[in-house]
Protein backbone atom coordinates (compact mmCIF):
# COMPACT_ATOMS: atom_id res chain seq x y z
CA UNK A 1 0.00 0.00 0.00
CA UNK A 2 2.60 2.58 0.69
CA UNK A 3 3.90 1.75 -3.00
CA UNK A 4 1.09 3.01 -4.20
CA UNK A 5 0.74 5.93 -2.52
CA UNK A 6 4.41 6.79 -2.86
CA UNK A 7 3.62 7.36 -7.17
CA UNK A 8 0.28 9.02 -6.50
CA UNK A 9 1.92 11.18 -4.50
CA UNK A 10 4.60 11.74 -6.71
CA UNK A 11 2.21 12.59 -9.74
CA UNK A 12 0.14 15.06 -7.73
CA UNK A 13 3.46 16.88 -6.90
CA UNK A 14 4.71 17.20 -10.46
CA UNK A 15 0.95 18.07 -11.59
CA UNK A 16 1.28 21.10 -9.31
CA UNK A 17 4.48 22.40 -10.29
CA UNK A 18 3.62 21.97 -13.89
CA UNK A 19 0.16 24.02 -12.96
CA UNK A 20 2.24 26.54 -10.97
CA UNK A 21 4.80 26.85 -14.10
CA UNK A 22 1.16 28.13 -15.80
CA UNK A 23 0.24 30.86 -13.57
CA UNK A 24 1.50 34.11 -14.13
CA UNK A 25 3.28 35.32 -11.15
CA UNK A 26 4.41 38.49 -12.24
CA UNK A 27 1.81 40.00 -10.21
CA UNK A 28 0.20 43.95 -11.05
CA UNK A 29 1.46 45.66 -14.22
CA UNK A 30 3.94 48.15 -12.99
CA UNK A 31 3.76 51.32 -14.18
CA UNK A 32 6.31 54.02 -14.61
CA UNK A 33 6.61 56.74 -12.51
CA UNK A 34 7.35 60.00 -14.99
CA UNK A 35 10.65 62.09 -14.03
CA UNK A 36 10.26 65.90 -14.20
CA UNK A 37 14.04 66.73 -15.39
CA UNK A 38 13.33 63.58 -18.41
CA UNK A 39 10.20 65.16 -19.21
CA UNK A 40 8.97 66.89 -22.58
CA UNK A 41 6.16 69.43 -21.72
CA UNK A 42 3.58 70.50 -24.05
CA UNK A 43 4.78 73.54 -25.41
CA UNK A 44 1.35 75.33 -24.51
CA UNK A 45 2.05 74.64 -20.56
CA UNK A 46 4.73 77.42 -20.62
CA UNK A 47 7.08 75.43 -18.60
CA UNK A 48 10.99 76.26 -18.03
CA UNK A 49 12.06 74.21 -15.16
CA UNK A 50 15.55 76.24 -15.26
CA UNK A 51 13.62 79.01 -14.51
CA UNK A 52 11.38 77.13 -11.40
CA UNK A 53 12.15 76.55 -7.71
CA UNK A 54 13.06 73.05 -7.12
CA UNK A 55 11.60 72.09 -3.78
CA UNK A 56 13.58 69.57 -1.34
CA UNK A 57 10.59 67.26 -2.13
CA UNK A 58 11.19 67.63 -5.50
CA UNK A 59 8.30 70.30 -6.75
CA UNK A 60 8.72 72.79 -8.93
CA UNK A 61 7.04 76.20 -8.56
CA UNK A 62 7.18 79.11 -10.78
CA UNK A 63 5.87 82.69 -9.64
CA UNK A 64 3.63 84.34 -12.39
CA UNK A 65 2.35 87.48 -10.34
CA UNK A 66 3.33 87.40 -6.77
CA UNK A 67 0.33 88.58 -5.08
CA UNK A 68 0.11 90.85 -2.28
CA UNK A 69 -0.50 90.10 1.93
CA UNK A 70 0.75 87.71 3.79
CA UNK A 71 1.32 84.50 2.55
CA UNK A 72 -0.83 81.64 3.16
CA UNK A 73 0.54 79.34 5.94
CA UNK A 74 -0.76 75.40 7.36
CA UNK A 75 -4.19 75.22 8.45
CA UNK A 76 -5.56 78.10 6.21
CA UNK A 77 -8.67 78.03 4.67
CA UNK A 78 -7.31 79.01 0.73
CA UNK A 79 -9.64 79.15 -2.10
CA UNK A 80 -7.93 78.81 -5.34
CA UNK A 81 -8.59 78.86 -9.47
CA UNK A 82 -7.06 76.39 -10.93
CA UNK A 83 -6.66 74.83 -14.14
CA UNK A 84 -4.60 71.05 -14.25
CA UNK A 85 -3.02 69.54 -16.87
CA UNK A 86 -0.46 66.44 -17.91
CA UNK A 87 2.58 66.49 -19.10
CA UNK A 88 1.53 66.17 -22.76
CA UNK A 89 -0.85 69.26 -22.56
CA UNK A 90 -4.31 67.68 -22.07
CA UNK A 91 -6.62 69.09 -19.40
CA UNK A 92 -8.09 66.62 -16.86
CA UNK A 93 -9.43 69.41 -14.16
CA UNK A 94 -10.62 72.90 -13.99
CA UNK A 95 -12.05 75.40 -11.37
CA UNK A 96 -13.61 76.18 -14.75
CA UNK A 97 -16.04 73.06 -15.35
CA UNK A 98 -16.37 73.00 -11.03
CA UNK A 99 -15.97 76.25 -9.46
CA UNK A 100 -13.40 77.65 -7.25
CA UNK A 101 -12.08 74.36 -4.53
CA UNK A 102 -11.78 76.21 -0.62
CA UNK A 103 -9.58 73.79 1.29
CA UNK A 104 -7.59 73.94 5.01
CA UNK A 105 -3.84 74.17 3.56
CA UNK A 106 -1.32 70.98 4.70
CA UNK A 107 -4.04 68.42 5.86
CA UNK A 108 -3.83 66.35 3.05
CA UNK A 109 -7.97 67.48 1.52
CA UNK A 110 -5.43 67.66 -1.66
CA UNK A 111 -2.50 65.99 -3.44
CA UNK A 112 0.05 66.97 -1.14
CA UNK A 113 1.80 68.43 -3.90
CA UNK A 114 -0.95 70.83 -4.48
CA UNK A 115 -0.72 72.13 -0.38
CA UNK A 116 3.32 72.27 -1.20
CA UNK A 117 2.87 74.34 -4.32
CA UNK A 118 0.00 76.80 -2.78
CA UNK A 119 1.75 77.24 0.99
CA UNK A 120 3.76 80.82 0.82
CA UNK A 121 1.23 81.94 -2.31
CA UNK A 122 -0.20 85.73 -1.46
CA UNK A 123 -3.55 86.90 -2.61
CA UNK A 124 -3.80 87.15 -5.91
CA UNK A 125 -0.96 85.68 -6.85
CA UNK A 126 -0.73 83.59 -9.63
CA UNK A 127 1.94 80.10 -9.92
CA UNK A 128 2.80 77.16 -12.23
CA UNK A 129 3.55 74.24 -10.22
CA UNK A 130 4.79 70.96 -11.45
CA UNK A 131 3.88 67.93 -9.27
CA UNK A 132 6.04 65.18 -9.62
CA UNK A 133 3.98 61.34 -9.10
CA UNK A 134 5.49 61.28 -5.52
CA UNK A 135 3.22 63.92 -4.51
CA UNK A 136 0.38 63.85 -6.75
CA UNK A 137 -1.45 60.08 -7.37
CA UNK A 138 1.88 57.76 -7.44
CA UNK A 139 1.08 55.05 -9.83
CA UNK A 140 -2.58 54.93 -9.34
CA UNK A 141 -4.76 55.86 -12.06
CA UNK A 142 -7.15 58.82 -11.08
CA UNK A 143 -10.16 58.96 -13.84
CA UNK A 144 -8.26 60.84 -16.73
CA UNK A 145 -5.29 61.00 -14.93
CA UNK A 146 -2.84 57.38 -15.77
CA UNK A 147 -0.95 56.38 -12.97
CA UNK A 148 2.67 57.34 -12.93
CA UNK A 149 1.63 61.38 -14.51
CA UNK A 150 3.61 64.59 -13.63
CA UNK A 151 0.79 67.08 -13.07
CA UNK A 152 0.85 70.31 -13.77
CA UNK A 153 -1.09 73.23 -12.53
CA UNK A 154 -1.79 77.26 -12.94
CA UNK A 155 -3.49 78.49 -9.59
CA UNK A 156 -4.73 81.48 -8.57
CA UNK A 157 -5.49 82.23 -5.02
CA UNK A 158 -8.52 83.93 -4.22
CA UNK A 159 -8.96 84.10 -0.81
CA UNK A 160 -7.17 83.61 2.69
CA UNK A 161 -9.30 82.74 5.48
Amino acid sequence: MIRLRLPALTSAMVGLLLLGACIDSSGPETVELQVIEETNFAAVLGIDLASMTKTSSGLYIGTITEGTGEPAALRDLVTVTYSGYLADGALFDSSDLGGPITFELGIGQVVQGFDEGITGMKLGGIRNIVIPPSLGYGSQTRGAIPGGSILVFRVELQSIG
